[in-house]
């Protein structure tokens, strides 16, 4: 066993999924886009999840604005917009046209998927929680759009084609090997558990 250095309290949670948010209605609050990484599930039924927002971000005033948002995971492809879109202001830039994305309505809410991300979760913001340096925004999960071409015969999303990014750090990385399916530590040779 190594020994372990104590550092003060901090985010060294890791790795995390890296995400662009969606939000405006493309009329008078225009489609825009933001990097986040303070985001998970935090309920299954009902099925919810949170974003954290700093406030001084454009995209925080059009998600309180519209109480919408959409969650889009986006693939190593088009790893250089998922960077970008943290880097630079929706106020001063077209984040969809200046990173050619397609921006889409959602089938359930008024902001926008990303078109090139393989899975996009449509969001509507049940509460807001102020927590010092973000605000918390909990959200529905109202919609699940995937790729086709990423559902299995079974009907299950292929999170290895999905080539999903996470963030860790500063950094983003790959998902790496599979190890193993929920329950394979108790589960028997023949299958059984």
């Amino acid at each position: 066993m190594s020994n372990k250095k104590v550092w003060p309290g901090s985010t060294q949670l890791l790795p995390i999924p890296a995400v662009l948010v969606g939000c405006g209605n493309g009329r008078e609050m225009k489609y825009n886009l933001l990097t986040v990484a303070w985001t998970g599930i935090v309920c299954s039924d009902p099925a919810m999840l949170s974003v954290s927002i700093r406030p001084e971000r454009f995209s925080y005033a059009l998600i309180k604005r519209s109480g919408e948002f959409t969650v889009n995971m986006p693939s190593r492809k088009i790893a250089s917009a998922l960077d970008y879109c943290g880097v630079v202001s929706g106020r001063d830039h077209d984040k969809f046209n200046e990173c050619s994305l397609t921006a889409r309505p959602g089938e359930t809410v008024q902001a926008p998927i990303v078109a090139e991300c393989p899975v996009s979760l449509e969001c509507r913001v049940s509460k807001t929680l102020e927590l010092g340096s973000h605000v918390m925004f909990v959200a529905d999960i109202l919609a699940v759009q995937v790729d086709e071409s990423l559902i299995s015969n079974k009907g299950a999303l292929d999170v290895r084609q999905a080539d999903p990014i996470a963030y860790a750090h500063g950094g983003y990385y790959g998902i790496g090997d599979f190890i193993g399916g929920f329950g394979f530590s108790v589960k028997k040779k023949d299958g059984a558990r």
